[in-house]
């Protein structure tokens, strides 16, 4: 049987723009958001306003974004650690959570595993998050790595 795809059980906020098809359920999405075509996005997720999410994008259970934020083409967040040697099979006690602070722009290709990112960080497309980012700047590499601070004119385009 083909499942079909949905937006079902949403909070909205106003001036949301959702281009389908999309796979949308039990979250909250804030006033002036984007989500681009075949972006997933699961319960209990959390999207503050002035966010943009491009195409083929997946966000898991427990990840909250923050404000102005923009997150790439094919960026996927990552709930499970595989704590005990393999998938936790719908264990949600061993899932982790991730939280977006505001302002943060995540590049396309990359992947987020349960962490806290701090405000006004640029992450590099294909980059792979596996540790807190706490210090404003560019990060970039598998795993990603601090690069440089951000000038004055990169924080005012975030």
């Amino acid at each position: 049987m083909k499942k079909k795809v949905k937006i079902s059980n949403v909070k909205f906020g106003k001036n949301i723009e959702i281009i389908e098809p999309v796979n949308i359920y039990g979250c909250e999405i804030n006033d002036n958001c984007f989500i681009g075509p075949f972006v997933e996005i699961q319960k209990n997720v959390v999207i503050k306003q002035n966010t943009k999410i491009q195409s083929h994008s997946f966000i898991c259970e427990y990840v909250s974004i923050g404000s102005n934020c923009f997150i790439g083409h094919s960026v996927v967040f990552i709930n499970d650690k595989f704590a005990e040697n393999g998938p936790a099979k719908g264990n949600r006690k061993l899932w982790k959570k991730t939280k977006i602070g505001n302002k943060v722009s995540i590049g396309s290709n990359s992947t987020i595993l349960p962490v806290e990112i701090s405000d006004n960080i640029i992450i590099g497309a294909g980059s792979v998050v596996t540790k807190n980012l706490k210090k404003e700047g560019y990060y970039v590499g598998n795993p990603a790595k601090f690069l440089k601070k951000l000038s004055s004119k990169s924080k005012k385009n975030l």
